[in-house]
């Protein structure tokens, strides 16, 4: 039927296929799941109205036999009072009712079979959309994983390990230079001390050896007087 050709081709489509030609596979994935639950509202609407046609259908068949048997009734009431000519008349009535159960009965027999044909597409659709809904988490996930993957291979791909260490160790002589340089300037530093320490002891000396003269001179002097 004409109605289900994008359904045929939903249900017939190979969804790694479409995932492979995606350029955002999550998107795909769930356009998807939005065109089947697009498809099964149209074929559940489409289901109704067959159902409806059926109905209709049925109605008007038994509505068809029943106009038969009247003719019938009547026929035979005629016959029983011996009335050859409006029983004919009845019969005659009842043939063209006959011939409109016929086709009203071919008519219900073949909205029946497009009836259950479309209700097993529904069905089918149902099936494949919770299947699709089912595996959406999983597809996503594996996306996602895909892409983390990619991602990772890339940044490794465009890392030179040994070009790195290489830069560590340089670093590291670096390092130990500034280390180096910064003992022999405390080590400077601290010979510095020293040598203002000596030199503070030397004036201390030369102070105290002054005083000792200064003193020696006036008790030298005091006893010659």
């Amino acid at each position: 039927m004409g109605v289900f050709s994008r359904l045929s081709d939903i249900l017939k489509s190979n969804i790694n296929d479409l995932l492979d030609k995606a350029e955002d596979p999550e998107k795909m994935v769930k356009q998807i799941i939005i065109d089947m639950q697009k498809e099964l509202t149209i074929a559940t609407q489409n289901l109704g109205k067959a159902k409806a046609s059926e109905r209709l259908a049925q109605k008007k068949m038994d509505d068809a036999v029943k106009v038969s048997q009247s003719w019938e009734s009547k026929a035979k009431a005629a016959l029983s009072q011996g009335n050859q000519e409006m029983a004919k008349q009845a019969l005659a009535k009842k043939v063209k009712a006959d011939e409109d159960v016929a086709a009203y009965t071919e008519m219900y027999q073949s909205i029946c079979t497009q009836t259950e044909a479309i209700e097993d597409q529904v069905e089918v659709l149902k099936s494949k959309l919770d299947e699709a809904k089912s595996r959406q988490a999983m597809l996503i996930a594996r996306s996602q994983m895909a892409d983390t993957r990619k991602a990772l291979a890339k940044s490794q791909g465009g890392f030179d390990g040994a070009s790195a260490l290489e830069k560590f160790d340089r670093m590291e002589e670096k390092i130990q230079r500034k280390e180096a340089e910064a003992d022999a300037f405390a080590e400077i530093g601290g010979n510095d001390d020293e040598l203002v320490e000596s030199f503070d002891q030397i004036e201390k000396d030369a102070k105290v050896d002054a005083e000792l003269a200064r003193l020696m001179a006036e008790m030298n002097g005091g006893a010659a007087e």
